[in-house]
């Protein structure tokens, strides 16, 4: 499996395991699911709060027998922010969603956390001051947005200071050299 350098410093597998409808599987075959990605090279999981009502996270760190020697060898995302059909940016809500995806994981940090949709009532100093705690309390590596447009980031990072958002941006060409997933915002 080929690997490319998230933000052009975090190594990962050019392709991510989706883990959205993994709780629709039976045990043994989200098992199978993640050795066989595992087995492939695949290292980069992708999650949500909501995927499954939560329990997408669950299955997944019971199919891949989460402990510490698993997870010093994969990347894991996730994504927080909507709850009850709502878009939610509010500091209590993030912290509540990280502390609840890191017990589903069975991890103590995620490599990369995400705001998951836009919430156009967001407060971004209460981002900031969100993203300021759990960084401190060493739950996440890197932090960003998914599915934000410029102006919303641009608004987000300023409220950030000198912490920037790692930003999901989609691949924007197919030659190898070219890939990009991420961006880090300047």
């Amino acid at each position: 499996m080929k690997e490319l350098l998230i933000g052009g410093k975090i190594p990962a597998s050019e392709i991510a395991l989706g883990c959205m409808r993994i709780s629709n599987l039976e045990p043994k075959a989200a098992e199978n699911l993640v050795r066989t990605a595992l087995d492939e090279g695949v290292t980069f999981f992708d999650h949500a709060d909501i995927y499954g009502g939560g329990r997408s996270e669950e299955v997944f760190s019971e199919a891949i027998g989460m402990r510490p020697s698993v997870r010093e060898k994969i990347v894991l995302q996730t994504k927080c922010a909507i709850h009850d059909g709502i878009y939610d940016f509010s500091k209590e809500h993030i912290l509540r969603s990280v502390d609840g995806s890191l017990r589903r994981l069975k991890t103590d940090y995620v490599d990369f956390l995400l705001l998951h949709r836009p919430d156009t009532l967001m407060e971004p100093e209460e981002v900031a001051e969100a993203f300021s705690v759990l960084r401190e309390s060493g739950k996440f590596r890197h932090f960003g947005v998914s599915n934000q447009k410029p102006l919303q980031m641009e608004l987000l990072n300023r409220a950030l200071g000198e912490e920037k958002l790692l930003v999901k941006t989609g691949i924007l060409r197919q030659k190898e050299e070219e890939v990009r997933l991420y961006r880090i915002m300047d």
